[in-house]
């Protein structure tokens, strides 16, 4: 199995390497950008979730903690005093933080369901739901953050199977298999229960045609495939290969082809559409 440093380094990589796509591609907003990245890096260190002393599993229940705490300040910040906000804060913090993670750890296995595909899954539906509901993001980019921490999902799965065969040695772990996997036939009923959690968040999920359409537009690729390397063979507007010099004095003079155009807002929208006020009312 991969540490927590080599499966944050490697899902940094993996997840920055999209992120440049992405911006070359003039998906999304560069704004929007750096939140659909940290999904992805998120995905490469969940699946460690179900390990009680990592450091993945203690920072996923602090943030959790820190979330529904000022949740529930902010929703009865005019309804208690001072005193008593301040017990419902600590209170919600500590019952996450420490109540809940200890029923999640009593509960889960590790290497058991959060380390199969099915768990990612359902942690992207989770994302674009969080993304689209809670912060307000557009279903596009909602949908693009929710990709973005399933591949990291995945990275964590194979990096672990990597782990699991001694090269040097040329042998066989005996957990290869235990971590890339479609559902955790061990424990049945965790699968099952995952299954369940999988359908209630599509069910809560946005629609997926602004990003299915988005990436599969025409366009995009044809940006992608214009910027994949220098125009006229210049690296970094100084570096010039003497191949490319001669082919150019070879060369049959064409036309000149503008530029595409820089990146701006990105062909999915930042915000969640508001919804429609209602039309006022006729008068007599």
């Amino acid at each position: 199995m991969a540490n927590f440093t080599t499966h944050i380094a490697v899902g940094t990589v993996v997840s920055g390497a999209l992120a440049v796509v992405t911006l070359a591609a003039d998906v999304v907003a560069p704004e929007n950008l750096l939140a659909v990245t940290m999904a992805g890096v998120l995905g490469s260190v969940l699946p460690d979730i179900d390990l009680k002393d990592s450091r993945p599993s203690k920072a996923m229940f602090s943030g959790l903690g820190i979330f529904f705490s000022f949740a529930v300040l902010f929703n009865f910040a005019h309804k208690y005093s001072i005193a008593e906000m301040l017990i419902l804060w600590l209170g919600t913090l500590a019952l996450v933080r420490y109540g809940l993670h200890a029923v999640f750890h009593r509960l889960a296995v590790h290497r058991g369901i959060w380390h199969s595909i099915l768990a990612g899954a359902f942690s992207a539906a989770a994302t674009a739901v969080v993304y689209y509901h809670v912060l307000g993001r557009h279903e596009g980019v909602a949908w693009l953050g929710a990709g973005f921490l399933m591949i990291g999902f995945l990275t964590h799965l194979i990096l672990d199977e990597m782990y699991s065969v001694d090269v040097m040695d040329t042998r066989v772990k005996a957990s290869f298999g235990t971590a890339l996997k479609l559902i955790d036939r061990r424990y049945p009923t965790a699968s099952l229960g995952m299954a369940a959690a999988l359908v209630l968040a599509i069910l809560a999920t946005p629609p997926t045609a602004t990003f299915v359409n988005g990436i599969g537009s025409r366009s995009m690729w044809a940006e992608l495939h214009s910027r994949l390397l220098p125009r006229d063979n210049t690296w970094f507007g100084v570096y010039r290969p003497a191949a490319g010099r001669r082919a150019e004095g070879n060369a049959v003079a064409v036309p000149s082809v503008a530029p595409a155009s820089p990146i701006a807002t990105g062909s999915l929208p930042d915000k969640a559409p508001a919804e429609a006020a209602p039309a006022p009312a006729a008068k007599d």
